[in-house]
């Protein structure tokens, strides 16, 4: 934790591990768990729990009540409101936005019906993206720079464009699968798990979606254009 303890009040739960820096802000009573790092000009309201291991990059707003999960990324100028559940393992690009009232007025008080916004295990929010509030994105989706979603997506499903829509699916490693092999499931090029889709929903056929990924697994060697492009293999 950060040697200023003014940034974090008396009596909020937060582990003895956790990095506060000096120019961040934790309202009582915030949960913050073990090995969480706070970075510059961040404010996390009371009433919000981050669990372990995140990382919040410059100028983060965690809102009231707001759930953040184990191992979340959240990178510089986002404001995750009120009404946002974020699982584990979730990644939020530069600047991406999330909301919590679909039609806001300034004369109209909505406090009290914010809407929720769910992100589940593993999802990535590209840079400048927009979530509409009410939606949920689905296990390991994608959803690209720039990409404004307005309705729910599939697990492992990649959107692009404004509105978004889908242009396939992508790996966990988040590789997008392109092509059926002859025992009718893809290939990550990376990690080499399999993949099937069945009934309009893709499925791991390697991996349970609640493990998590062996050490081995967990380290990228190779640059995304590597694989893109047909790169070096070493």
């Amino acid at each position: 934790m950060s040697d200023d303890s003014s940034t974090t009040p008396a009596g909020s739960p937060v582990h003895e591990s956790v990095f506060v820096h000096e120019s961040a802000y934790v309202d009582a009573p915030a949960s913050i768990g073990a090995g969480t790092k706070i970075w510059h000009f961040c404010h996390v309201l009371g009433g919000a729990r981050l669990g372990e291991r995140c990382n919040l990059g410059q100028n983060v707003m965690i809102g009231a009540d707001v759930v953040v999960g184990n191992n979340v990324k959240i990178q510089n100028n986002v404001s995750v409101y009120t009404g946002t559940v974020i699982e584990d393992d979730v990644f939020l690009g530069p600047s991406c936005v999330l909301t919590n009232v679909s039609n806001p007025r300034s004369q109209v008080v909505r406090r009290s019906i914010y809407e929720r916004t769910l992100l589940r295990r593993g999802c990535t929010v590209g840079a400048n993206a927009t979530i509409v509030c009410g939606t949920t994105i689905g296990r390991y989706a994608f959803i690209a720079a720039g990409a404004v979603v307005t309705r729910d997506v599939a697990d492992y499903a990649f959107l692009a464009g404004v509105p978004a829509r889908q242009h396939g699916w992508m790996s966990r490693h988040g590789h997008p699968l392109r092509e059926v092999g002859p025992d009718g499931a893809y290939t990550c090029p990376e990690s080499g798990y399999r993949y099937r889709e069945e009934g309009g929903a893709l499925r791991c056929l390697d991996l349970d979606e609640d493990a998590p990924l062996p050490a081995e697994k967990a380290v990228g060697g190779r640059s995304y254009r590597d694989f893109r492009d047909g790169g070096p293999s070493t």
